[in-house]
């Protein structure tokens, strides 16, 4: 026997397929998962709208942040108008986990000026909402500045250690962590800080620690003479799971001996695997004690008891 469906019928048919129709076409997208590849391209692309004065092309969502020294602009301004051309020096750092991509670089400003660049960059669906960036010409408050420094027997930060080697990520930070509790009270020997045999140090550019150099006393990194930092702060910025980097934001708190109401601030970036600290490379300059990142929170240092 043959069914047939009534005008009605039909109607309510046809709506029911409209209506799913549409409930799909409104479902929102799911968003691809941000990797290593998507992370370094934004980075890339970063540096290029910035080098070529176009904000305006940067993919950012509407409510984005940005920071440049802990103050708050406007994106576009402050680098991004001087900017003239990138470097030869850039480290990546890729936290794929926490959507975040960072890098220490050498930007051009104004024909062939260096200056020294640090930035973190927050994913959002694929759009960037958090912008982060710390700039460090040379003048007064770059205290060392050497940009072709960084590519000069700074081998282990772009190494790839073998992934057995490299620990979590709570393993890693806590390695990190040894390095500004051992600044908080003077001495990395007495928080016994792990930094292998070859551990060196590079500041600005201008190797400062390590086998091999010759700063007086500063040759075993470990060993070093380092003044007491009691107000030290830090935050964990990212973690590259493939590189083995940690990078803090480190505020050094007032200690009076960069001047009165002066602090170091610095993204500085740890090489960890084996269980030990291999390179620490830092973009750094001095600030008003006053001056925050404007990101936080940046967490006093503390110092666990010995064992």
């Amino acid at each position: 026997m043959t069914f047939t469906r009534s005008r009605t019928q039909n109607l309510f048919a046809g709506a029911a397929i409209v209506a799913t129709l549409l409930m799909q076409s409104v479902r929102p997208a799911v968003a691809k998962d941000c990797d290593r590849g998507c992370l370094g391209d934004l980075v890339t692309q970063y540096l290029n709208d910035m080098a070529g004065h176009n904000p305006g092309a940067l993919p950012v969502s509407p409510n984005v942040r940005f920071t440049e020294n802990g103050e708050v602009m406007k994106l576009g301004e402050g680098l991004w108008r001087t900017a003239s051309g990138l470097g030869a020096y850039r480290q990546d750092i890729f936290d794929v986990e926490e959507h975040t991509a960072a890098t220490q670089a050498v930007v051009l400003q104004d024909g062939d000026k260096p200056v020294l660049f640090a930035l973190r960059l927050k994913e959002r669906d694929g759009n960037i909402g958090e912008i982060e960036t710390m700039v460090v010409p040379q003048d007064k408050d770059s205290l060392l500045f050497d940009p072709a420094g960084y590519q000069k027997g700074n081998e282990q930060m772009a190494f790839v250690p073998p992934a057995s080697e490299i620990g979590s990520r709570a393993e890693a930070i806590e390695i990190a962590m040894k390095y500004p509790q051992g600044l908080k009270v003077g001495s990395f020997v007495q928080v016994d800080t792990p930094f292998a045999s070859d551990a060196y140090r590079i500041e600005n550019g201008v190797h400062t620690a390590g086998a091999g150099y010759t700063r007086a006393g500063c040759e075993n990194i470990k060993t070093q003479k380092i003044i007491q930092h009691p107000g030290i702060q830090a935050r964990v910025a990212a973690f590259d799971a493939q590189l083995g980097v940690v990078l803090l934001y480190l505020d050094f708190g007032n200690t009076e001996q960069y001047g009165a109401g002066r602090a170091l601030v610095t993204f500085e970036a740890f090489k960890i695997y084996g269980g030990q600290i291999h390179a620490v490379n830092a973009v750094l300059h001095m600030a008003s004690t006053s001056t925050t990142s404007g990101w936080g929170p940046e967490l006093p240092v503390k110092v666990p008891p010995a064992k």
